[in-house]
């Protein structure tokens, strides 16, 4: 079961909460909202260009002023700097010292154009491929505009809901998108024989962003077929202890994987990325490369991080986010409420219209999910913190949910 909603708020069954709220701060009460459109269902269909594409047909919930179109919107719009964040993908508020350290070390070196070639082989190393199926980029963001204008695709599809920029950055080099929308009944399962078999292009996330949604690997080595490119993003896969539906290998015709360093060692500041893939494909990217696009401490985090004692570090941080993943995700079925299962260091829950607001004015962010196409205001992604960060939320939650069921009452 799980939360139903009025104009006032979430109402959450009595029988399914198995604990009083703890919170007693009162619930802040607003002024209504200005008169908007109805929210719109996404579903599948083409996507129009992006000089008519009318962003307040897709503002249900009164986006962000100063975002002019939902597919801009991203987890940091939701800070103001006074709310505890669960609203940022990223697992750790610091780099490690070590990391950090380095990082500082090779300030020293500033004065000199950077050269990324060391952090291009440490990749491979890293991966176990080729130096010339790697591309650092300036954060995996930088390489979706680098496949828009490379490739050219002339029948491009996005699998959704997902991160949004692969979309907007196809749709900002004029390109007509079509939207592949997975369905929350299945589990938002992905079935490639249902893929338009004009695609030429298909962009899927793995762990999937806002999902958490793990696919087989088989399951997206069927999206390959004679003529498509296959680009998988994959920027969460490194919280998945052992990768094991990674699709980095050694032949990886017509494919491409990108990859970030953003999230396991918090350098969303960095902008640290980076491609693997079909080594020809490779070339076209970095052929529109703009030139010393990847500074220099970017590198130096690229090279570090990608040391045998770095990868263990990551996989040792991967196994204790699973925990405190499993921590958040029992809490919130405590609350009745319908989650999905999720291989990243997030969780998707349907919580009821009216709740990301409510956490808000009581000092808690998380991430609206109706900027996601295929998802309604109903949906917020929440991230993956430490137990005890994590129970503040779910008092907070509890007290919410709550007092919207006793305003119903």
């Amino acid at each position: 079961m799980r939360a139903t909603c009025t104009p006032t708020g979430p109402v959450i069954p009595s029988s399914l909460r198995t604990s009083p709220p703890r919170s007693t701060r009162p619930v802040q009460r607003r002024a209504a909202p200005p008169s908007r459109p109805p929210y719109r269902p996404f579903t599948t269909r083409l996507v129009h260009d992006p000089a008519v594409h009318d962003p307040a047909a897709h503002d249900p919930a009164g986006h962000d002023p100063a975002v002019n179109d939902p597919l801009d919107h991203h987890g940091d719009v939701e800070l103001d700097g006074t709310l505890v964040d669960f609203a940022v993908n990223v697992r750790v508020s610091e780099p490690p010292p070590w990391l950090a350290t380095e990082l500082r070390a090779a300030v020293d070196t500033l004065a000199a154009y950077p050269r990324p070639d060391a952090a291009r082989a440490a990749l491979a190393r890293r991966h176990g491929v080729a130096d010339a199926m790697v591309l650092p980029t300036n954060g995996a963001a930088e390489a979706f505009g680098l496949l828009a204008a490379a490739l050219a695709p002339r029948h491009p599809v996005v699998v959704h809901p997902q991160f949004t920029e692969p979309e907007a950055a196809l749709r900002r080099a004029g390109r007509v998108v079509h939207r592949h929308v997975l369905d929350p009944a299945t589990g938002f399962a992905l079935g490639a024989s249902t893929l338009d078999v004009e695609c030429d292009l298909v962009v899927v996330g793995n762990p999937t962003n806002p999902t958490g949604v793990l696919h087989a690997r088989a399951t997206l080595d069927g999206l390959r077929a004679p003529g498509r490119v296959v680009v998988v993003d994959e920027a969460f896969m490194d919280a998945v202890p052992g990768e094991p539906e990674s699709l980095i290998s050694t032949e990886m015709t017509d494919l491409l994987v990108l990859r970030s360093l953003t999230k396991t060692w918090a350098l969303a500041g960095l902008r640290a990325g980076y491609v693997v893939g079909d080594p020809a494909l490779v070339a076209r990217l970095a052929a529109v490369q703009p030139h010393w696009s990847v500074n220099s401490l970017a590198a130096v985090a690229m090279e570090r991080a990608s040391t045998a004692a770095a990868v263990a570090e990551a996989t040792a941080a991967a196994g204790e986010l699973a925990g405190w993943r499993d921590h958040l995700v029992r809490g919130l079925h405590r609350l009745g409420l319908h989650v999905q299962r999720s291989s990243a260091p997030f969780v998707l829950a349907e919580v009821g219209t009216g709740v990301r607001e409510a956490l808000r004015a009581n000092g808690y962010a998380v991430r609206r999910g109706d900027t996601f196409p295929g998802l309604g205001p109903q949906w917020v992604r929440i991230a993956v913190r430490d137990p005890h960060t994590t129970d503040g939320l779910l008092r907070e939650l509890a007290g919410v949910l709550t007092r919207a069921e006793e305003l119903t009452a």
